[in-house]
């Protein structure tokens, strides 16, 4: 049937009663009444927009019964759920809100957490900083923090957040199910309307997305709980959070709750040992309420030195290390060539300032930029395989990876084998990075490469300056840098500036 052809078909012939054309536009107009248009953008913004409409819907509503009526909408409230938070009935329909299908839907699919065969993670989105989030654990913590009856002492916040699906993951690890006990991280088909997540390696039962959302759960919760009145609206706390726009002075006038400062709140706010001990708790409920079974004194002995090693890699990758923005989220195109791997550890960190790009980033997008920028000005003008810098700060919280921790940079000229190229966005030759971007790196990636086994732990740090005739990585910055622990003396190779 031809296209024009379908379309008479649809048509209602002049000939037709009027009755008939009346009860088909009645039919299409309480459709386009009843039924909401959603976004199929899998992005913070579109979800905190849903949550919106689902608010107006049903003004007055508590926001611990909006939540309740999310998980109702995505299944979630197996019985480990249900001992923290209690039991969903079905029949309470007074105070749960009054969702159509299509929003329904929607929320279900941004919350219900799973990774296909393919590699595929669902249940996550994409938030305005760059970074992807899983949407159960963050809402789980925020309806724990509100049901609590302590202020500041969250029932259930840990398990319900993170330490169920670190265990998981731990055992699995152990029991060789996994290739991994985190991560891995992944990429989106497109950062501008993301639909779809693909991970970078095999999944382990606690991804990247899910531990951040867990961190972000856990913040979230216990500063609901400790507030002497209840957020208004949920969609208020997550906007707030999660789309809160730098300006001039960048982190170092931002707010304390936002996201992008997610590692070092959750790292003020979790200790070690706290972690541990709600790990082996969490798998012992979950053997009870799940598995209908009792865990025997010797089995916890050994679950307990499982999940310590475990945690002291969840410590070293999410505490310790900064976040870092991967290749394929910025938009880098491939390298030209083939990469020269690089023997570790190195004994050396290089510091550089971009000087053009001349101004500080301040949001995922603009640094995104910045780097296709560097990385196009590199390969096409100067003739090299890739950008030449291993990884670069922007001043929106986030390091952003360039040649990365294993292959052989091209920032200082004569020492690319022997140390890690780290610059700076932005022109420092009267001024400064922000301190929350100068501590990103001196005390964040210096301590993880050290933990790690990429950098010795006496290594030297070097301004381009001292070893490459050059202003870099400028006088403001290069006098700071004198003073960072690890600074290497040296004369500076002459600059004469044209």
């Amino acid at each position: 049937m031809s296209g024009a052809q379908g379309v008479e078909d649809s048509m209602i012939s002049p000939m037709e009663p009027h009755w008939k054309w009346c009860l088909t536009l009645l039919v299409v107009l309480v459709s386009a009444h009843t039924d909401t248009k959603v976004t199929s953008s899998q992005h913070m913004d579109d979800f905190i927009r849903v949550l919106e409409q689902v608010e107006e819907s049903n003004p007055g509503l508590e926001p611990v019964n909006v939540l309740r009526g999310l998980r109702r909408a995505a299944g979630l409230r197996d019985e480990f759920m249900q001992h923290f938070l209690g039991t969903i009935r079905e029949d309470s329909t007074s105070e749960a809100p009054v969702m159509d299908s299509n929003l329904s839907d929607f929320i279900g699919r941004a919350m219900r957490h799973k990774v296909t065969e393919r590699g595929r993670e669902e249940g996550v989105v994409l938030t305005a900083d760059g970074t992807t989030v899983a949407m159960s654990p963050v809402l789980l913590g925020i309806e724990a923090g509100l049901v609590s009856k302590t202020r500041c002492r969250v029932r259930g916040l840990y398990p319900l957040t993170l330490a169920r699906n670190l265990g998981l993951s731990f055992q699995h690890f152990h029991s060789s199910l996994l290739s991994q006990r985190l991560g891995p991280d992944g990429c989106w088909d497109d950062v501008t309307s993301p639909q779809v997540f693909t991970l970078s390696d095999k999944p382990s039962l606690a991804t990247d997305a899910l531990v951040n959302g867990g961190m972000d759960g856990v913040i979230l919760g216990l500063e609901v709980s400790a507030q002497s009145q209840r957020p208004l609206k949920l969609s208020s706390l997550l906007r707030r959070y999660y789309c809160h726009r730098l300006e001039g002075e960048g982190l170092d006038a931002a707010p304390r709750l936002i996201s992008r400062l997610r590692r070092e709140n959750f790292r003020e706010l979790a200790r070690p040992p706290l972690l541990q001990r709600q790990v082996v708790r969490s798998l012992v409920l979950q053997r009870r309420l799940i598995d209908h079974s009792t865990m025997l004194a010797q089995e916890k002995e050994e679950l307990t030195a499982v999940v310590r090693e475990g945690i002291n890699e969840f410590v070293h990758r999410y505490m310790d290390c900064p976040a870092i923005i991967p290749r394929c989220q910025w938009g880098a195109t491939p390298y030209r060539g083939t990469p020269t791997p690089l023997s570790l550890p190195l004994s050396f960190m290089y510091i550089h300032h971009t000087y053009q790009p001349g101004q500080p980033c301040l949001t995922f997008q603009q640094c995104s930029a910045d780097m296709r920028s560097m990385q196009r000005f590199h390969q096409d003008d100067r003739g090299w395989d890739d950008i030449g810098y291993s990884f670069v700060a922007g001043s929106d919280g986030y390091l952003y990876e360039g040649r990365g921790w294993h292959w052989q940079g091209a920032h200082t000229k004569g020492y690319n084998s022997k140390g890690y190229g780290v610059s700076f966005i932005g022109d420092y030759t009267s001024s400064l990075p922000s301190q929350q971007t100068m501590e990103l790196v001196r005390d964040r990636l210096a301590s993880c490469a050290v933990g790690g086994g990429r950098l010795v732990g006496n290594f030297t740090l070097y301004g381009h300056r001292q070893l490459v005739k050059t202003s870099c990585p400028g006088d403001a910055f290069y006098s700071e840098i004198t003073g960072w622990e690890h600074f290497g003396v040296r004369e500076c190779v002459q600059y004469v500036q044209m």
